[in-house]
């Protein structure tokens, strides 16, 4: 029903997904002026990820762009004439790196959709109005359908004395059909009316307590429009309908007049209707606070009502919904939750860890079938990503134990690269494993090395992850640190676990999890939506 893939998103989309194949695609790029929105976590003391950050400025640099740069300039029609006049705009720097290289993304995506999907582009307004001139050349204006204004958080949270501009309260969502001159994948939404307006309106009560209000039967436009007119119930008017079906309402006690002479009413029953139409301006989804369920520790995690409202609008259960910047995976979530099929896309293995662990925790009764591409699966494959990127080696060996990455700048991990917590006793006190990951070559120097700094956290496992075969020294050597005893036996205080054992199988010794694990927050159980007599159609 999924697919997971971890690597560029333009390379993915170009060699994985077939023309027209998506009928929604939900993106949320990485940029901000003063920040970098792929960081999916901070430590306590404010540090961040250096892989993500990595991940970030060689996707979004300059030195990157500037090849993309030159060969879109010259091309000829609408892309081109915009990406000439950003180049005239804009300095050879941030900005305009970013747009070079959304630039041939956008185009990919466009392929990908069906004739009638739709595309969702949620962005600030620092870009969204370059990102909007884009769209429109990739695109074409005509198929612009709405700029969506999402109130994220409140003025309190933004306001700051002294300063010279309105607080910054909202996001933008840019949304594009792919043929915009058919009605496409639209499911217009809905929300409930508020109490005040029920009050004035939906006054009345059937004696079975049914609430009603009493609506125009009359035609609008005096005749104008080409309703008929005739003498019903002592008065004339123009009707909204025939005769017949006006007989038909009457018959069906649908059919209100207050007294004699006054101008028939309709009896709309409040059960029948669907609420208040959901517009271009949102402001009943909220930002997700400190204390949600839905938190993980993402710093621009979406709260899922708003994916699960783009979703219910722009498909159906069965369609395939795309998000080619997944991050920490609202929108998988969301559209597995909705019966959709989804294809998620990250270039970090931080996001795509949690994306894995948040499926499997959010669908514990019923886990989700998906695939993930791109991963290593083979000792050639770690040793070739190694290569590449040693800080995505870091985070993907640490997964394979199910470990938290240690997040810092280069240098500054002070021997850990990971971190693993259980609980084996009645206390509730979290235990500790340390991991260090070593890519290279090993010695018994870095078990001593592990010793010591197991020994000043004060865990009580450690685990050397190891590209390599130990030596007989390192061995040894781990096996006089002797061993941390449980309930459940004794554990080896440290442990050496090379790639091709883990991708074997192999797992940590240690006290058993049995729900113990508390390395990673939990995404919320995912629960079946109850459907209204509207969507039984009842």
């Amino acid at each position: 029903m999924g697919e997971l893939y971890y690597g560029d998103n333009l390379d993915v989309l170009r060699r994985h997904i077939k023309d027209e194949s998506v009928d929604l695609v939900y993106l949320d790029p990485p940029f901000n002026s003063n920040a970098s929105y792929n960081v999916l976590f901070s430590e306590q003391n404010g540090t961040k990820a250096a892989a993500q950050l990595q991940a970030f400025k060689d996707t979004w640099s300059w030195v990157e762009a500037a090849p993309t740069y030159q060969e879109l300039v010259l091309q000829q029609g609408s892309l081109g004439d915009a990406m000439r006049a950003f180049g005239q705009l804009l300095p050879h720097g941030g900005l305009l790196a970013y747009l070079v290289m959304m630039a041939p993304r956008l185009a990919e995506l466009r392929r990908v959709l069906k004739p009638t999907g739709s595309i969702y582009l949620h962005c600030d307004p620092t870009a969204s109005h370059y990102l909007k001139v884009l769209l429109d050349a990739i695109f074409g204006p005509q198929n612009f359908k709405n700029e969506i204004i999402w109130k994220r958080t409140t003025t309190k949270s933004d306001y700051k004395q002294g300063a010279t501009n309105w607080p910054r309260v909202h996001d933008v969502l840019l949304y594009y059909q792919k043929d915009g001159s058919t009605r496409g994948n639209f499911d217009q939404q809905f929300a409930e009316y508020s109490e005040d307006y029920l009050q004035e309106f939906y006054r009345y009560r059937d004696p079975d307590g049914r609430a009603y209000t009493l609506d125009n039967l009359a035609a609008p436009g005096a005749g104008t429009r080409g309703h008929p007119q005739y003498e019903f119930m002592g008065v004339t008017r123009y009707w909204r309908y025939n005769k017949e079906k006006m007989e038909e309402l009457l018959a069906q006690g649908r059919v209100v007049q207050t007294k004699p002479g006054a101008v028939p009413r309709y009896k709309r029953y409040l059960d029948e209707m669907p609420g208040v139409a959901i517009a271009d301006i949102w402001t009943d989804i909220s930002l997700i606070q400190a204390h949600s369920k839905e938190r993980l520790g993402y710093q621009t995690q979406k709260p899922e009502a708003l994916l699960e409202r783009i979703i219910k609008a722009n498909s159906k259960e069965g369609d395939t919904v795309l998000d080619p910047f997944c991050g920490c995976g609202t929108a998988v979530v969301v559209a597995q939750k909705l019966n959709r099929r989804w294809i998620g896309i990250d270039i970090t293995q931080a996001a795509i860890r949690t994306i894995k662990e948040r499926l499997a925790t959010a669908f514990k009764d019923a886990p989700p079938h998906y695939d993930v591409i791109g991963e290593p699966v083979t000792v050639q494959d770690a040793q070739r990503l190694a290569e590449e990127n040693p800080y995505q080696f870091q985070w993907w060996a640490t997964g394979l134990v199910d470990a938290r990455p240690t997040e810092g700048k280069k240098g500054a991990d002070r021997g850990i690269d990971g971190r693993l917590y259980f609980l084996d006793d009645p206390s509730g006190q979290a235990k500790q494993i340390i991991l260090s990951v070593k890519a290279g070559a090993t010695g018994v120097a870095h078990i001593h090395e592990l010793r010591g700094v197991v020994e000043r956290e004060k865990a009580q496992i450690g685990v050397l992850i190891t590209m390599h075969e130990p030596t007989r020294p390192m061995l040894v050597d781990a096996a006089e640190a002797g061993f941390y005893e449980s309930a459940w036996g004794r554990h080896p205080h440290i442990q050496i676990l090379t790639i091709a054992e883990l991708l074997a199988g192999k797992k940590i010794d240690m006290p058993p999890a049995q729900g113990a694990n508390v390395t990673f927050q939990k995404a919320p159980k995912a629960q079946a939506k109850k459907r209204t007599q509207a969507e039984l159609g009842l």
